[in-house]
């Protein structure tokens, strides 16, 4: 499911519902940012949406010449909000819509400030809209673009803060990344990080052959990012490129630095493999390593937690004091207990590894590009079998039960 298109598809038909004319979008903190995800501010000025207001703001203008859109959580703060603006409208009519749903009373109570009867509509959905940057914790670490962008930059509205990166230009303190907007990083999205190498490199090998002198070779980031900084004019016409070199670089240098590679090959043997006393020792050296992050630290312990659960030699005790020595804190030790009794073996009542996932992993790197080796996985999640077996019919009656006729199976 494309979450922006979903959700842009939702506001462009609160915009339509509402027919034509001049509107004001009256949205919350949280609606804000979302609709600033989706929308350019040129798209929606399209749809007649001149101006945009915070529900909270306490000085704006009466305009009764614009329609309301309403975008709100369905919080109290923002209930109460609005049933203040009905009171003393300051447009026309209101269309109003909510994220999620409200109650009944608090329905009543907006219908009861409606004294002037200026509520055109109101809408609830019964699942509740999420901002598309919503970053989700993995297990293990994922080594697509999109996944790295998140995991290791951060995405805030489609903006990385690259302003702590060693020696960034100022221009690329802030960057957008956009699906929507960003034809290179649209496709790109789901490639893997070697891949990404590769074809930024192509890219600006493409542009390189257009210009008639300053021809060099491309084998590493530095090369790439000096050739950017070198050629003011390029550098210009190739925002996009200047954008993603830095962004890959970034990649690149935190990678390096926190040891990623060799804690995703742990992390992967850990996932596939059934080594008890390889797992324990490679675990354990990683722990002990000062460059490996807090945060990788503890997935490693979760994944040995819930591989080697059972495991009548486990030493899940020892990881644990493992974490305290190195400074780990209370609320992330208590995750490792906490993702047990979430999805321990006690409660999927089937195990995540299947024995044709026991295999050995096949490491390999793209030779010939310098700082952005790749790692290809052999790991799939069980979701994913899972999926298959069901679109297959194949799922088993013991552990997948359901209500309904028997005919519902072969359907």
């Amino acid at each position: 499911m494309n979450l922006t298109l979903a959700v842009k598809q939702y506001i462009s038909k609160m915009i339509e519902n509402s027919g034509p004319g001049m509107k004001v979008l009256l949205m919350d903190k949280e609606t804000t940012s979302i609709v600033s995800v989706v929308y350019t501010q040129s798209e929606i000025l399209q749809k007649e949406v001149y101006l945009f207001e915070r529900i909270d703001s306490q000085n704006r203008d009466s305009m009764k010449h614009l329609k309301a859109i309403c975008f709100l959580r369905p919080t109290k703060e923002n209930v109460e909000h609005l049933i203040q603006e009905l009171r003393k409208p300051k447009y026309s009519v209101y269309f109003i819509y909510f994220s999620n749903v409200i109650s009944k009373s608090e329905i009543k109570a907006l219908a009861e400030a409606d004294e002037q009867e200026v509520v055109a509509e109101v809408q609830k959905k019964n699942y509740e809209l999420v901002s598309p940057s919503l970053i989700r914790c993995r297990c293990v670490l994922q080594w697509t673009y999109q996944a790295m962008v998140h995991e290791l930059l951060g995405l805030n509205n489609n903006r990385i803060d690259l302003s702590r990166v060693p020696g960034i230009n100022k221009d690329l303190r802030e960057v957008v990344l956009s699906a929507e907007h960003d034809e290179f990083y649209a496709n790109n999205l789901y490639m893997n990080f070697g891949e990404i190498g590769t074809n930024i490199k192509n890219l600006m090998e493409d542009f390189q052959k257009k210009k008639p002198k300053g021809q060099q070779k491309l084998e590493s980031i530095s090369d790439m990012k000096a050739f950017v900084d070198n050629y003011p004019q390029f550098k210009k016409m190739s925002g996009t490129v200047s954008k993603h070199v830095t962004v890959v670089g970034e990649l690149s240098r935190l990678v390096a630095e926190r040891q990623l590679m060799e804690v995703s090959e742990v992390e992967q043997e850990l996932a596939c493999q059934n080594d008890h006393s390889n797992a324990q020792q490679n675990v354990r050296r990683l722990l002990q390593n000062p460059r490996v992050a807090e945060l990788d630290a503890i997935r490693l312990v979760m994944l040995y937690a819930l591989r080697y659960e059972r495991h009548s030699s486990s030493i899940l005790p020892s990881l644990m004091d493992e974490l305290s020595r190195r400074g780990v804190s209370e609320r992330y030790r208590r995750m490792v207990q906490s993702v047990v009794e979430y999805g321990g073996k006690r409660i999927r009542g089937s195990d995540l590894i299947s024995p044709t996932d026991a295999v050995a992993i096949t490491k390999q790197f793209f030779k010939g590009f310098k700082g952005v080796e790749n790692v290809y996985t052999q790991h799939q999640p069980l979701l994913h079998d899972t999926l298959d077996q069901l679109i297959k019919g194949r799922l088993k009656d013991s552990q997948f039960p359901y209500l309904g006729p028997s005919s519902l199976r072969d359907r």
